[in-house]
This record gives C-alpha cells, structure tokens and sequence, in this order.
C-alpha cells in the first residue's frame, strides 16, 4: 500500500473525474470529514475503507492502493501461470526466457509474490539445465522475498537451494536444509502434503551418496505415500487457465485471479512429476543393491523416461548412471558405456558425485575388458571428483578398487597409498553422524 498522501491524492483525483462530492463518497459508511482528512494525506485508511472508496469510484481496492490498474498484476499472474505450463511440459531454457521477463516486469510493478515465483521458476530452469551457482542465487532471492510467509509456502525455495547444494557435491548441508525443514513443519503443525513430497523425494539424492540406504529408502516410500494427496491433472490446470482468460477480458479480475490460483497450484503438483521419478530413481537403487536386476532396470528406465520427457538432462544423465551399473553388472557393457557418456558431456560442475560414478564405472568395464591403463585413468579421474564431495562410502570403495588394480600390476607401494587414503576416508565422521532421522508425517489410511 502506498503512503497515506498518495492515496488521498489519488481519491481525490478519482472523485472529481467522477464528479462525485466527499458527501456523495461518503455515505452511507463514512462521513464528508473523514473522505477530507483521507485526501488531504492526515490519516492512513484500513483495507475496509479502501475497499468500500473503490467499490463507489468504480475501481479496485488494488489500484487505489497502489495506482497499479488490477488487469495489469492479473494479466502478469496469467503469464506467469504460462511460463509454469511450460517448464511443466517443455524445455527449460525456453521456460527461463519467459521466467526472465516476467521477473522484470513483476519488480516493475513492485508485485513481490509475483517475483518469487519468478525466481523459483528460474530456479527450477536452472537446476534442469544444470547451471547451480545461478540456481542458487534464484532460490535464495525467492526465500527472501517470502521470508514472512508460512514455512510450506517457501518450502520450494528451501528444496531448490538444498538440490543446487546437493549437486554441487555439498551432501551434508543439503541434508542439513532438507530435514531441519521437515522437522519443523512436524513441529509446526503444517504437514502440508506437496510440501513434504518435494522435501522426501529432494533428500533421497543426499542419502544415497552417503550410504544412508534405509533412510532414503524411507523417505521415498513416503514421498509415494503421499503423492496421490497432491496429484491433479494438466487438463484441469489449462481450463483453469483458459477460463482465466475469460474473466480477464470481462473486466472480472477477481474471478480471473480464483482461477488463476487453481491453475498455479496444479502446475505446482504437477512439477512433482519430477521428484516422483527420484523415487522410482531410489526404487531401482534398492533392487540393484538386492541383485534384483531386472527389476532395477525396469525403475531406473521409469525415471529416466520420465525425466527425459522433461527434458531434465542432468537428472536424466544421473539416473543413467545407476541404469548403466546395472546393465554393466548384465553383461551389457556397449550399452552402459554409451550412457555414461552423456554425463561426462556435462562436465563435473554439474554434479561431482555422479560424474565420479561415471568414471568409476567406465573404470570397471575397462577392467572386465582387460584394459588396465584405461581403468586407472577412470578411477583416478574419479577420485580427484569424489575427494571435493564428500562422499566418504564412494570414496572408500573407490580407493579399494584402485589399490587393487595398481597391486596386481605390481605397484604394491602405489596401492598401499591408495588402501590408505580408503580407510582414512571410511573412519572419518560418516552417515552415522547425521543425527536422528525427521519425524514422519501422519499418513491417513487409503
């Protein structure tokens, strides 16, 4: 709202376009007094009165408040519900050209909630297409800007900034941010459902390259729990915005806003189709560690699918890490190597832990090829990436395989070395340091 001297000046001006009296204003709520002490900037009027003052000027409470016409901040959260259809369905980098101008467009209007959700869009467009430093920058600008709302209205702020965390190889800090926040929504009373799926679905990555296989097993069977709580679909969302529209150029700004605010909230929900494929990510993880084979291929081939759809390359390149794993322990080693490549593409700014996996594996299927010379050039490589991440469990095994590889060439002091710098790696402060798991969420019965 703006100040008290602006909006007095703006009644008045109003009023007299209007050729209405401060009597004729007044009644029957108010009194000729009160309208001239309101104009002449002594006083600052309640939402109240200035939603009474806009039904009588024929305006809205909005443009009286703050000389913004109420189509242009509606016409803004219309497009902003477009750029969200297409980060949904589309590319990212196209999704970031529209997230960018509306962001402009929002601080020109000086609409701060419209902004954040610029900044989260961008965010998640810069998370897909791996650029972590901006994404980053993204989800902590949104946060501050929703700083005073409740805590699962900024719960995608906190998710986004722990995922850019995450891959940039910071695994305890994004453990840290993940579960503090599912903590205190228990604590809080504010289980909200589509807060807590994207919390459990971002923190099963961290588990996982920390060896904490049973909590990343949990946090995904609660992620699937409860995702049917926040699934909605597309088509609902495109009517809702589509009757928007409608309203929109009625001249129904409220109206076109109620259906806005379903659209938004659906295109949300649906951005959760990413976080569900972690889970069968997470799945497929689990039956690969069960020698269940088949069965991991079959999830790890659902997630990856589902991220491609999405275009997520670097998630994509991520899944494909684990699939490739599992199709080497196959005996299918062409077709694992091909889609390691795609990762290393990327280059290990974009995620250390996974581009070390990569080479690890590349390193094994040398080794099974007989390839000695090329297995060591991969393990080193990868110990160089994982050293920066901190996955102490990656790390551990990784030395192993190395020392193992350098003994049976016959350079038993290189290979000690090597055991060395495992077992330092495995005795230094682990998974078990983390603290007592989050509380779980009441999931009502189906």
């Amino acid at each position: 709202m703006d100040e008290p001297a602006e909006i007095g000046r703006r009644v008045q001006r109003l009023r007299t376009q209007r050729g209405l009296t401060q009597r004729q204003l007044a009644a029957p709520s108010y009194t000729p007094a009160y309208i001239s002490t309101l104009e002449s900037g002594k006083l600052r009027p309640s939402e109240t009165a200035l939603r009474f003052l806009a039904e009588q000027l024929g305006t809205s409470y909005e443009e009286l408040a703050t000389g913004r016409p109420a189509h242009l901040a509606t016409e803004l959260r219309l497009a902003l519900t477009d750029a969200q259809r297409e980060l949904t369905t589309g590319a990212a980098d196209e999704a970031a050209v529209g997230y960018r101008r509306l962001l402009t467009d929002a601080e020109h209007l000086d609409l701060a909630p419209e902004q954040a959700e610029a900044l989260l869009g961008l965010g998640e467009c810069a998370l897909e297409t791996g650029e972590l430093a901006d994404a980053g920058r993204h989800f902590e600008a949104a946060e501050r800007l929703l700083a005073g709302e409740p805590l699962p209205r900024r719960a995608r702020a906190i998710r986004g900034r722990a995922v850019a965390h995450l891959l940039a190889g910071e695994l305890r800090y994004a453990c840290y941010l993940l579960e503090s926040t599912i903590d205190e929504l228990a604590a809080s009373g504010l289980a909200d459902p589509e807060a807590l799926v994207l919390l459990y679905a971002a923190v099963i990555g961290p588990y996982i390259d920390m060896g904490a296989h049973a909590r990343a097993a949990h946090a995904a069977e609660l992620a699937l729990a409860l995702a049917p709580q926040v699934n909605d679909p597309a088509l609902v969302a495109g009517m809702h915005r589509q009757v928007a529209r409608t309203f929109l150029t009625e001249g129904r700004t409220a109206d076109a806003d109620a259906s806005l605010a379903k659209a938004q909230a659906i295109y949300r929900q649906l951005r959760l189709r990413t976080d569900l494929a972690h889970c069968h990510w997470m799945r497929g993880y689990v039956q690969a560690q069960s020698g269940e084979l088949a069965l991991a291929e079959q999830e790890l081939r659902t997630a990856r699918d589902m991220l491609a759809a999405k275009r997520a390359a670097l998630y994509t390149a991520q899944v494909e890490v684990e699939l490739a794993d599992v199709l080497r322990r196959l005996g299918r080693h062409d077709e694992a190597a091909d889609l390691l490549s795609a990762l290393l593409e990327l280059g290990d700014r974009h995620g250390a832990v996974h581009a070390g996996g990569a080479h690890r594996l590349l390193g094994l299927i040398a080794e099974e090829r007989g390839e000695a010379e090329a297995a060591e050039e991969h393990y080193v490589l990868a110990l160089a990436l994982l050293e920066r991440s901190g996955a102490s469990g990656d790390l551990a095994d990784l030395c192993r395989l190395l020392g193992d590889l350098l003994r049976r060439g016959g350079r038993t002091e290189a290979a000690l070395d090597v055991y060395r710098t495992g077992l330092g790696h495995r005795a230094a402060r682990g998974t078990t340091t983390l603290g007592p798991a989050p509380a779980g969420p009441h999931i009502p019965p189906r």
